[in-house]
């Protein structure tokens, strides 16, 4: 189902499928979270600071691009996700719709278990009109076919 250690060789590029992030999206993450601070849940506070929308957690945006991901590649293969570094850039909106673009920037057979490969790779998260909100580069642990190089 999902995409093995050598599939995932440096510089392949690929594209997710778009997503629009809905309101309830925005509702279920930040109340599952608490995350009922006045910039996710307050109009008048957005109206005042001049906000042109309603904002979402740049997270939520970053968990929505992985679920993509989950489903397109990483099913049945994907084993570990060892770290991230995430920068954004500009914010995502409800009602926007973001996709990812992913670099596979490292590849490597882990060191102490051959049937696994260590991954790393770059994620751009675009609106649809083609800002870049947020970018992530995810260190992950991959099924290899086999444990043989």
């Amino acid at each position: 189902m999902g995409w093995h250690f050598e599939d995932l060789p440096a510089g392949r590029t690929f594209r997710t499928l778009g997503r629009t992030v809905t309101e309830s999206d925005l509702v279920a993450y930040i109340n599952s979270l608490g995350l009922t601070e006045v910039l996710f849940t307050d109009a008048q506070f957005r109206e005042d600071a001049k906000i042109p929308g309603r904002i979402v957690p740049a997270m939520l945006a970053h968990g929505l691009i992985e679920g993509l991901l989950i489903h397109a590649v990483m099913q049945h293969t994907a084993l570990a996700l060892l770290e991230v570094d995430v920068k954004v850039h500009s914010p995502v909106f409800v009602g926007d719709t973001i996709h990812g673009e992913v670099e596979v920037l490292e590849s490597r057979r882990s060191r102490s278990k051959p049937d696994r490969g260590v991954v790393r790779s770059r994620v751009r998260i675009l609106r649809q009109d083609g800002t870049v909100a947020i970018t992530y580069t995810p260190l992950r642990m991959v099924k290899c076919r086999s444990a043989t190089a």
